[in-house]
């Protein structure tokens, strides 16, 4: 059974596992990350960290509040495009774990 512990640390997984295959996918990096993706990745992560719902949030298409800068939330939309379809079979479990959060009511307590 997958508790609400592990949702935070699945989110940043996630987020990671996308931005590294669009990446190497689409700026042709092996090992690491391009400057550009290194620094969406640790944006990213900062407000995942800052998040107020933390470990009762919703993904972040469902929630209230939209922590990510305009400029921001475009590039992870623009990575989310490119990676979410290529995660069904390079990272089936991550996309059915993320697919099912995004189905999960909001546990808002602001």
């Amino acid at each position: 059974m997958l508790n609400s512990f592990s949702l935070m640390s699945r989110e940043k997984k996630t987020i990671e596992i996308m931005i590294r295959l669009y990446c190497h996918d689409r700026h042709a990096t092996k090992s690491s990350l391009c400057k550009y993706c290194e620094e969406l990745l640790d944006y990213a992560g900062a407000r995942l960290a800052k998040c107020p719902f933390q470990n009762g949030k919703p993904t972040c298409a469902k929630c209230a509040i939209h922590c990510y800068s305009p400029i921001m939330r475009e590039k992870v939309r623009e990575v989310m495009c490119y990676a979410g379809p290529r995660m069904s079979y390079r990272h089936p479990i991550l996309a059915l774990l993320h697919l099912l959060d995004g189905r999960r009511k909001p546990a808002f307590r602001i």
